[in-house]
């Protein structure tokens, strides 16, 4: 007889066999060859692997990958638009979706100064 999980195949002809009640001294009888098996449904089996039992190219290439922190992340893209309190000409902007889909969108300016303000479109 032979196990996937709780479910219980006979070993003869592979048929899945009905009643499994996970009892250890059932007998199970196969309704397609008449064979007797055992119920091995109560057994739990563990499997374990190494990490190279399965090889992959992604795995190999992991350590080629830089990792960066969140501070190392520039989120916001840089337009040509004017601070109006110190003058600089570029700042860092985002977006976002705050009104109705068929409104446009608000962008977020911020200049290295420290001012912020925002335009809806």
């Amino acid at each position: 007889m032979a196990a996937i999980g709780s479910l219980v195949f006979c070993t003869d002809c592979g048929n899945l066999l009905d009643g499994s009640a996970g009892q250890k001294d059932a007998i199970l009888t196969c309704q397609v060859c008449g064979a007797s098996c055992r119920d091995t449904s109560f057994k739990t089996v563990i499997t374990r692997s190494k990490p190279t039992a399965f090889p992959s190219a992604l795995r190999a290439k992991r350590s080629e990958v830089q990792t960066i922190t969140e501070a190392d992340m520039q989120t916001r893209a840089i337009t040509s638009q004017t601070c109006e309190k110190c003058g600089r000409e570029e700042v860092r902007y985002f977006t976002q979706q705050l009104r109705g889909a068929d409104e446009g969108t608000t962008v977020f300016y911020e200049c290295e100064c420290g001012n912020k303000w925002n335009e809806n479109n």
